[in-house]
């Protein structure tokens, strides 16, 4: 293969690689939107509702700590843990490996809430597939989930 005939496939290759970000992120936002219609708790924000589900997955965390994993600054998480706390949602609580920091929790009625919608998720999800896809278009699908995992790392 020459020279020429590489810069070609190259920019085939990049052109590809275009369209499928293009296409991947207008999907993913028509998913998103589809999951917060099926979701029960529309009143709480995307910002409120990651915070819920990373305390439901990482357990107690610090607002520092929040903001990191949820690359936000640490003031944009205050003001978010603040509203959640104001609904009840989350509580504080002295760590115990440092009196000068507070680990936020979920409160029962937030594990309520985060396990009701991540159910009714779940499930919406479960059936859109089983509906429309055949079993070798979901095989398709999960061997595709491998390889978008690649992306989220």
């Amino acid at each position: 293969m020459d020279a020429q005939s590489a810069q070609g496939q190259q920019a085939g290759a990049s052109a590809e690689a275009a369209h499928a970000a293009r296409e991947l992120r207008v999907l993913v936002g028509r998913l998103r939107r589809r999951l917060r219609e099926v979701d029960s708790v529309h009143e709480l924000t995307a910002s409120q509702l990651a915070v819920l589900g990373r305390l439901d997955r990482d357990g107690p965390a610090s607002t520092s700590d929040l903001a990191k994993a949820e690359r936000v600054r640490p003031q944009s998480m205050a003001a978010t843990v603040a509203v959640l706390e104001e609904r009840g949602m989350i509580a504080r609580r002295p760590d115990p490996d440092d009196g000068r920091r507070q680990l936020i929790e979920l409160t029962p009625t937030a594990d309520e809430t985060v396990s009701g919608s991540r159910r009714a998720r779940d499930e919406w999800l479960e059936s859109a597939l089983r509906e429309r896809f055949s079993t070798e278009e979901l095989a398709t699908v999960i061997t595709a989930l491998g390889l978008l995992e690649r992306l989220s790392e």
